[in-house]
């Protein structure tokens, strides 16, 4: 699909529910966590956020073995967060366990977007300012259309914002008002991270050159 140059938007995968005896239910996993006994309440504490009961917990030499029982939609993305939450170090496996009652909402994402007001120019003094309002994806200099979004809102409200924004040019300086913009790393994402990050008012554009996030076209932002 690449070399004949398509182009795709991609959704957030959904589970498919059933309707048994009148009654909604839902795919559920058994999920097997271990980690470091420093992490066990963290793990705990964001799994319950997703629906998930723990059924069983055994710590032996500081390392906690968790079996929970998981709504499918509550997996769908943990994995990098449960990664960042264990610094690396824990390991997380699951399988299909039975079709369960609906266990109603859970929120995929608490954070905001940062989304671009107008087609431009990325620049490195306004990704300096923007930098402080969360995590960014793109870095100075890239080609950006409205409605992209350039990063993560540290607040769970959508932020339009102006990445194209420069410095204003005056003919006046002032000793210690010309400090060097030195910009964060962005947040490289691979299309399985985008595909697990993005929510439901968002896609995933998908090109032969590079892979872009983007809000859906006539939503209405957050916030």
């Amino acid at each position: 699909m690449r070399r004949e140059g398509y182009e795709l938007q991609v959704t957030r995968p959904h589970v498919l529910m059933r309707e048994q005896d009148g009654v909604k239910v839902e795919p559920y996993e058994e999920l097997t966590v271990d980690v470091d006994e420093q992490y066990q309440g963290i793990v705990i504490e964001k799994l319950g956020k997703l629906k998930g009961v723990l059924e069983d917990m055994q710590v032996e030499n500081q390392m906690s073995r968790m079996k929970f029982k998981v709504p499918t939609r509550g997996l769908l993305g943990y994995r990098s967060e449960f990664m960042t939450d264990t610094r690396g170090m824990g390991v997380m496996n699951y399988v299909f366990a039975e079709w369960g009652p609906y266990a109603g909402d859970i929120a995929h994402r608490s954070n905001g977007a940062m989304i671009v007001k107008e087609t431009c120019t990325s620049v490195a003094f306004a990704l300096f300012n923007l930098q402080e309002r969360g995590k960014m994806f793109i870095r100075a200099g890239e080609e950006l259309y409205k409605g992209q979004v350039i990063g993560e809102n540290c607040r769970p409200a959508d932020l339009i914002v102006n990445p194209a924004k420069g410095k204003k040019l005056t003919n006046m300086r002032a000793s210690g008002s010309d400090e060097a913009v030195v910009l964060t790393p962005p947040v490289d994402m691979s299309l399985e991270d985008c595909i697990s990050y993005i929510d439901d008012d968002e896609l995933v554009e998908i090109t032969p050159k590079v892979i872009r996030l983007r809000k859906r076209p006539g939503i209405k932002y957050r916030g």
